[in-house]
């Protein structure tokens, strides 16, 4: 297994970059009054998927990564839906068509199992209807809303009463 270090190691980010030239080229043919309607369309969300996945990658957050693959996940269903219209108007031939939506569809499956791979790193587990997060192995353990805001309350009263801690101002003279 190869170490990945940069968001260019990664097979998804490689694939999808040189789907975006093959698109970028297709879309260079289609009939010039395109060339800045479905044209630019399908150049833009072709770009924008491997490139959203390389700033996800930049984030220090998990978070915020899942989010940049979800992101780009619906930025290569957006490249697919320009490239159904394309073919629709006869820009691609159906054979060129089906090539690239095949190699839309495996990128897709690739978005989704990384994920998922992080999703399950960071004990998370997605699935069509829920996302489920275990609870950390340290801090407060989870309860129910109405007793961690209790206890939530019990500590600032007790952090309140501390003598050496300042009590906020009050408003009454």
């Amino acid at each position: 297994m190869t170490k990945i270090t940069t968001f260019r190691d990664l097979n998804v980010y490689q694939k999808l970059k040189s789907l975006h030239l093959e698109v970028h080229a297709e879309s260079l043919k289609f009939p010039k009054f395109e060339m800045y309607e479905l044209g630019s369309q399908v150049r833009r969300s072709s770009n924008a998927a491997p490139a959203i996945l390389a700033e996800g990658w930049g984030s220090r957050h998990t978070n915020i990564y899942l989010e940049a693959i979800n992101r780009s996940l619906g930025e290569v269903r957006e490249t697919q839906h320009h490239l159904d219209i394309a073919a629709s108007k006869h820009y691609l031939t159906p054979k060129r068509f089906q090539e690239l939506d095949t190699a839309y569809n495996h990128c897709g499956g690739m978005l989704e199992r990384l994920y998922q791979s992080l999703n399950q790193w960071r004990g998370s587990r997605r699935s069509d209807s829920e996302l489920r997060e275990t609870p950390p192995p340290y801090g407060i353990p989870t309860q129910s809303p109405d007793v961690e805001w209790d206890h939530i309350v019990a500590l600032t009263e007790q952090i309140l009463s501390t003598p050496d801690i300042p009590q906020p101002p009050t408003d009454n003279p």
